[in-house]
């Protein structure tokens, strides 16, 4: 099953929020853009989704808020604290740039994560 690439447009809305800063690193994850703090990614696009990771109260408020929906990569397995945003969220700037700050104070609260080295290919 191949994924489909996130549009131009959502891929832009996703640059002009990141945050600006040295604790932001921005990398590629399966293809898609996402930003990390302290090597806990905290936002990302995946196909036409952009998700954010919130603590379980800003969950609860963006579900009842917005009806948002648990970020799921695959149909039944929900990534735990990823949550898609709406489109009503992703139309509206100063929303947006709220719930991301909020989704980055809650994985820059989260302890440190070790960075995996990265494997060599193999030669043949």
């Amino acid at each position: 099953m191949a994924w489909e690439k996130s549009s131009k447009a959502l891929v832009a809305v996703f640059d002009a929020a990141v945050p600006d800063g040295p604790t932001v690193e921005r990398r590629q994850m399966f293809g898609y853009p996402c930003a990390f703090v302290n090597n806990n990614m905290f936002m990302g696009l995946h196909e036409q989704n952009f998700i954010l990771r919130l603590s379980e109260e800003d969950r609860a408020e963006l579900k009842a808020s917005h009806d948002a929906a648990p970020f799921e990569p695959m149909k039944g397995r929900a990534m735990k604290e990823y949550v898609a945003l709406p489109d009503a969220i992703l139309n509206d700037k100063a929303a947006l740039g709220a719930w991301v700050a909020r989704s980055f104070a809650f994985a820059s609260a989260l302890p440190v994560r070790e960075k995996k080295p990265r494997k060599k290919k193999a030669k043949g």
